[in-house]
Order: C-alpha cells, then sequence, then structure tokens
C-alpha cells in the first residue's frame, strides 16, 4: 500500500503491544501525515514519470501547487539545462533509474519553479514496489544553493563562537599570567608573549610619568623585545584635542581606536601633518612594523589612565575588526591593573627597604675583629621587614651579636623588628649579664612594649681582648637555627647548644633560658643567619643546612665581604623569605 492510501504496519518493537498487533499511530492517514510534515521534498511519480503526488515542502520549493503538477511529466515540466532550456530525455539520470527500476542520485540538475526561476537541487530517488510489482520512484531533493547558505552559516557561526571562545580564554589566560607577578618589566614581557603571534604581529606599550612624559617602556614583534624602539620620553602635549594621534587621544581620556590601513598610513605620517613630538614617534613607530592595521586602547580606568596599548597587524588581508577592539579593550583595562599594582608595591618596596636597611645600624670593627653583614629582601611580594642583624659593644668593651627574625614579612614586621632592635640593646647595655638572662627580661618584656607577637633570635657575646684575646663565644638561642663556626683546618661546627623557646610564647618554668659557650679559635669564622638562607620551598631544612655548610666551607678563607656575597649568590632559587646574615672573622695569632 502507498503513503497516498494510508495504511497499517504491523508492531515488531518489544514492550510496543505485543507481536502481530497493529500499531495505534500507523491507522490510515498517519503516513500522509508524516509525509506532508516532511521539511524536505518529496515527489512521487510513476513508472512513465508522471507526477502522483508532492508534499508541502516541495510545493514550496517548486513554487507549484500539486493540483497544479499532477499527472504531469516530472522531466518535461521540471528538468531544465543550466541555461533553462528543455534537456533531451536521454541526458536525465531520473528517467534512465525509472527504466531500471533502481535507485540513484543526482547532484546539481536545474528545476524550473513556478515563477519562471531556476533552482538548483540535489536529489535521491527510491523505486516504490508492491508485492514485487515496480510502482514508481519516490524523489527527495533539495535547493543546493539554500543548503550551501545555511551551511555558510552554520558554519560562520561556529567560526563565531570559536573565535569568541579563544578571545576569552586569551584574556582569562591573560588576567592569570600577569597576576602572579608584581615587576612591571616582568608583566609586559609576559603580555607580550601572550598576544603575539595569537593576536597581533607587534605589541606596544607606553606609560605616563609624574612629570608629564609617556616612555615607551616595551616593544615587542615577531622576534621578541625590540630594545631599539623602546625607551623614547616625548611630553604629552597640553592639548590633546588638537592633535589626532590615536595614542595622544587615549592618553588624554579619548575612546580606544580601531585604525583600517588607510587609517594607519596616515597615522604614520604619509597624508597628514607631523602633529606633536609623542604623534610623531608613534607614527614613526607605525611605519617602521609596516602597520595595516592598529589598536590604541588606554590603560587602566577612564578615571586614572596609567598609559596605553598599541597593538598592531601587518598583514592586510587580516585586519582588526569591532571584536578585537573590545576584546583589546578589556587587556587594557586588565593590564594597567596589574601595573598600577606593581607600582604600588614598588613605592612600598622601596620604603620598606629603606626603612629596613635605616634601622640596620653601621657595624662596629673592635680591635682586629672583623665584622660584614648583608640584607636582601625577599624576591616576591611586599616580603621586607622581619629579619634583622646587630652587632655592638657593651659597657665593658665585650662585643654583642645579634641575628633575630619577627614573625611577618610586611611593614608591620619591620616596625616590630625595630621595636625589639631598640629594646634589645638597652637591656644588653643595662644588663651585664649572660645572653640568656637579657633575653629572658626581652620575653616579659615584648608583649608590654611591642606589638610583635613572635620571634626567634641568637644573642652572642665575644668574651676576650679584641686584639690578643682568647675568644670564647657565649650565647643564647631563642628558637633560631643555630650558628656556624668555621675554624681552621677545613671543617664546620653548627654550635646546637644553648637552645631555648622562640619569643612570645607563654612559659611558666621558673627556670631561665640556657647558656653556651665555645672557644673561637685565632682564624675562624662565624656566621648567623635567618631561615631564608637555608630553607627554601619544597626542600627540608636539614638539606637547607648542610648546602649552607658545604658553601661556607669553600668560601672560608676568602674575604669576608666576598664570603658574604658568595653565600647570597648560591642561593638556590625559589626563597620567598627574606634573609639577613652576620659574619665575625677573628685573626690569626
Amino acid at each position: 500500500m502507498s503513503w497516498l492510501e494510508g495504511g497499517v504496519v504491523e508492531d515488531a518493537v518489544p514492550g510496543a503491544g505485543g507481536e502481530g498487533r497493529s500499531w495505534p499511530a500507523a491507522e490510515p492517514g498517519f503516513w500522509r501525515q508524516v509525509v506532508e510534515q516532511l521539511s524536505t521534498a518529496l515527489m512521487v511519480v510513476d513508472p512513465g514519470c508522471r507526477i502522483l503526488a508532492v508534499n508541502s515542502a516541495a510545493e514550496r520549493l517548486l513554487g507549484r501547487a500539486t493540483r497544479a503538477i499532477r499527472g504531469k511529466d516530472a522531466h518535461d515540466l521540471l528538468h531544465r539545462d543550466t541555461d533553462g532550456g528543455t534537456l533531451p530525455r536521454e541526458r536525465c539520470l531520473l528517467l534512465r533509474a525509472l527504466a531500471e527500476g533502481a535507485a540513484a542520485r543526482g547532484e546539481g540538475d536545474s528545476y524550473l519553479r513556478g515563477d519562471g526561476r531556476l533552482v538548483t537541487i540535489s536529489w535521491s530517488a527510491s523505486p516504490l514496489t508492491d508485492g514485487g510489482s515496480f510502482k514508481g520512484m519516490a524523489v527527495l531533493f533539495t535547493d543546493i544553493m539554500s543548503d550551501r547558505s545555511a551551511r555558510r552559516e552554520r558554519a560562520a557561526y561556529t567560526s563565531a563562537l570559536e573565535d569568541l571562545n579563544e578571545r576569552l580564554t586569551l584574556v582569562a589566560e591573560i588576567t592569570d599570567v600577569l597576576g602572579q607577578t608584581l615587576e612591571t618589566d616582568e608583566a609586559l614581557a609576559r603580555l607580550g608573549r601572550l598576544l603575539i603571534p595569537r593576536l597581533a604581529d607587534w605589541v606596544a606599550v607606553d606609560l605616563r610619568t609624574g612629570s608629564g612624559r609617556v616612555h615607551r617602556v616595551a616593544v615587542t614583534g615577531p622576534a621578541g623585545r625590540d630594545a631599539g624602539l623602546e625607551g623614547r620620553r616625548e611630553r604629552l602635549p597640553d592639548n590633546g584635542k588638537a592633535d589626532r594621534s590615536a595614542l595622544v587621544q587615549v592618553l588624554h581620556g579619548g575612546d580606544p581606536v580601531l585604525q583600517n590601513e588607510q587609517d594607519a598610513q596616515n597615522e604614520a605620517g604619509t597624508t597628514t601633518a607631523p602633529g606633536s613630538p609623542l604623534a610623531v614617534a608613534h607614527r614613526d613607530f607605525l611605519r617602521t612594523v609596516d602597520a595595516t592595521s592598529a589598536i590604541t586602547v588606554p590603560l587602566g580606568s577612564y578615571q586614572q589612565i596609567t598609559g596605553a596599548l598599541t597593538v598592531v597587524r601587518t598583514d592586510p588581508a587580516h585586519p582588526f575588526g569591532t571584536a578585537d577592539l573590545e576584546v583589546v579593550s578589556d587587556i587594557g583595562r586588565r593590564v594597567g591593573l596589574v601595573i598600577d599594582n606593581a607600582r604600588l608595591f614598588g613605592r612600598q618596596r622601596a620604603v620598606a627597604e629603606a626603612m629596613q636597611h635605616n634601622l640596620l645600624a653601621p657595624l662596629p670593627q673592635p680591635g682586629r675583629l672583623r665584622l660584614a653583614a648583608r640584607y636582601q629582601p625577599a624576591p616576591a611580594g611586599s616580603q621586607v621587614g622581619g629579619d634583622w642583624y646587630d652587632a655592638f659593644e657593651l659597657k665593658d668593651g665585650t662585643l654583642a651579636l645579634v641575628i633575630g627574625d619577627v614573625v611577618g614579612h610586611d611593614l608591620t614586621a619591620a616596625a616590630g623588628m625595630a621595636q625589639l632592635h631598640g629594646i634589645l640593646r638597652s637591656l644588653a647595655w643595662d644588663h651585664t649579664g649572660p645572653p640568656g638572662a637579657v633575653v629572658d627580661r626581652l620575653d616579659d618584656a615584648m608583649p608590654a612594649i611591642t606589638t610583635v607577637p613572635m620571634a626567634t633570635l641568637v644573642l652572642a657575646q665575644v668574651e676576650g681582648h679584641p686584639h690578643t684575646g682568647p675568644w670564647t663565644l657565649r650565647w643564647t638561642s631563642a628558637g633560631h637555627p643555630p650558628p656556624l663556626l668555621l675554624p681552621p683546618g677545613g671543617h664546620a661546627q653548627y654550635l646546637e647548644a644553648g637552645q631555648g623557646i622562640v619569643l612570645g610564647v607563654p612559659v611558666d618554668t621558673g627556670v631561665g633560658r640556657p647558656d653556651a659557650t665555645h672557644p673561637l679559635p685565632p682564624g675562624s669564622t662565624l656566621l648567623l643567619y635567618t631561615d631564608g638562607l637555608v630553607e627554601i620551598p619544597g626542600s627540608d631544612l636539614d638539606t637547607g643546612l648542610d648546602r649552607l655548610r658545604r658553601h661556607a666551607l669553600a668560601l672560608a678563607h676568602a674575604p669576608l665581604d666576598t664570603l658574604c656575597d658568595q653565600l647570597l649568590a648560591r642561593m638556590p632559587p625559589g626563597s620567598t623569605d627574606d634573609v639577613a646574615l652576620l659574619a665575625l672573622r677573628l685573626p690569626t695569632l
């Protein structure tokens, strides 16, 4: 039975009503509804190619009503050559398929619509049989051009989504990568590596300075940073409105600027007057890199413009578009925030370092004893302030040595260090007892007259005549790493005695802090240091102590300043702490 007459199908799907029972949806008229609702054009022809029926999609595609074409010869009515002329029947693949009673398909045939227009189709024909008797063909056909247009639209939509995803990924990656550094130069280097070649061929960054000038701090191209194009410093013109340069306009608070090939050439000075020196410098840059398309956006917000970001493309076939303008504008806002944070950090760090170094008093050089010291801020973050050293002579001429570490790594820690520094000096000068008794008094006073919650330190006294000796080290340790002694003879010893609890931990034992003594041989070197010298993330303390011992032994006979500098230089990368180092060398008798 054909779909024109309706019919019944036997249910062969388990659970759908039982074997041999008719499917209720397949009652007469059901298949007509199915075919009518098809979005693909369907035409049924008999063995002689006369049209028996078409569905609604076919009527729309052919621009012909069913009643006007039923019974007509499909080939004569519809099939045409590319010029609209009648196609000979022997060249018709559908007629050949009807003659053979076999399935067939075709691509690029032309059908004549009812309004006289030709439509290029793709078709597929399947034989219709009834009881083994050939009844005709069911022909499905579609408009190739419409399908291609739809495919192009889908491809364009997919491409747009992929492009959007790539842009969002780039912005997210820039935010993540630049957020990992507080160094302006490193942030700009990372920015260039992220943008080239994914978004641009060249990138230039200009920053405003406090003097009203603009400094070109970074230019990155296909081969990396180009120092020859960096370093220009030009004053920002007072009346930026009169200068049409994209860079000048943006730095004066104007909107981001997208320049096409002609705009970029004009900016490069081919058709416009030079303008301000800043505009000339920017035009020289665009001309030098052969810019065909450029985007210039502010760094930061409109309320606080830190500088400008310019991205350049040199291929005329791939200019920037409005979507690129939005992305680069977003990047500019984020980069501006990173640079502002880096500048703020730099100012805070400079203040902290200056404060730290000013609080570390000059070292005495009593008799033939020699002292050297170093302070090194942490390489990342606002890591300044907790570590300190001191050396001073007591009333009786005894040399006192101090190394300490206040909990924290910021300006608060630096302030706490200054408090302990002053109090400890006063207590040690006023009290002539052993180091343990002095540190006990400091521990008692600390919660009342300082803001320091916890700290470690070593207080040591070098007993003996400063010129002739003999010398003895007397010390106490409040939870601090042990001093390292380098006697003559090529061996080293950590002085681990005299250990007590850290400052700031309440203990009610009634027992004073321990003191320890050890002879200091002539020609020996004593090192006091903070934990930043021996503790590296990912490495245990024993490994750090062994490394310090090994390097110190190798440098034992070097001048004292060289020893200190080289110990810091040989630290492995990865340290997140500041370091204080105090070295004492005794004379050879």
